[in-house]
């Protein structure tokens, strides 16, 4: 038997397989083609291009971005710093104006010129002393007050400067003696009394011996000694500001 048919379907068989060999290996170098060689360094080309626009231009517009917002809240905070400031000197201007205006009512309402309160004064101390059935012990000594700040004589300085204000005034330095119910009317009247009276100073004691007894209010018939009080007040009165004229003091209260 020839073994010719053998061989020659062997080599056929091998001729196949080489060729399909060269097929498959064509075909593997045909993936990598020029075309697809250009697509592939184009891929990395924009990939590259991307890393280096995040590094150069996006990280630094963060990085600005950050700053601004920075910025940004620092006006912010300087604004309403700026905003409180203006508005507090506006109430602080509302408040100057307030107290502008009340001193002016003040002024207006609650005090009289230096002639016509010096007068007054005199007046009213000698009708309360006389109502509340008093006697004046002591004084009443006068000492004109020039308002703080102005220039006075070394010879008119005294210890009752310390109740110096912005307007003039006068202080009062007094003792009466009476019931001491009477001394508590006297002391309501001259509070409550139209003219602008300060109580600075009160000293209450037991009245010292004297040849006769004050009446108690509505009776004729003398207190009894003991029962007599004698009382100090230290005042002062103020009157409108002005042309401050050198005035001389009122004479002594009656007895």
């Amino acid at each position: 038997m020839s073994d010719q048919p053998f061989v020659n379907s062997f080599r056929a068989r091998s001729d196949q397989i080489r060729s399909w060999l060269n097929q498959l290996r064509l075909s593997r170098h045909g993936m990598l083609g020029a075309a697809e060689i250009i697509g592939l360094a184009g891929s990395v080309l924009i990939l590259l291009t991307v890393i280096a626009s995040y590094v150069y231009f996006l990280v630094p517009a963060r990085s600005r971005l950050e700053s601004q917002q920075l910025e940004r809240s620092r006006l912010q905070n300087q604004l309403r710093s700026s905003q409180e400031i203006v508005h507090q000197g506006a109430n602080t201007r509302a408040m100057v104006e307030r107290i502008t205006d009340s001193l002016e009512k003040f002024e207006t309402n609650q005090l009289v010129s230096r002639d016509q309160g010096r007068m007054g004064l005199y007046d009213e101390l000698n009708n309360v002393i006389r109502n509340n059935a008093l006697r004046n012990t002591s004084g009443p000594t006068y000492t004109l007050l020039d308002p703080a700040g102005a220039r006075t004589s070394a010879g008119s300085r005294s210890a009752t400067t310390k109740w110096q204000s912005f307007y003039p005034g006068i202080a009062v330095s007094l003792t009466v003696e009476g019931q001491y119910q009477n001394l508590r009317h006297f002391v309501r009247d001259i509070e409550s009394n139209k003219q602008f009276i300060i109580i600075n100073a009160v000293e209450l004691e037991r009245a010292t011996e004297t040849n006769y007894a004050l009446p108690a209010e509505g009776n004729s018939v003398a207190a009894p000694r003991a029962s007599l009080v004698s009382l100090h007040l230290d005042m002062t009165t103020y009157f409108q500001r002005g042309a401050v004229q050198s005035a001389a003091a009122p004479g002594p209260l009656e007895h």
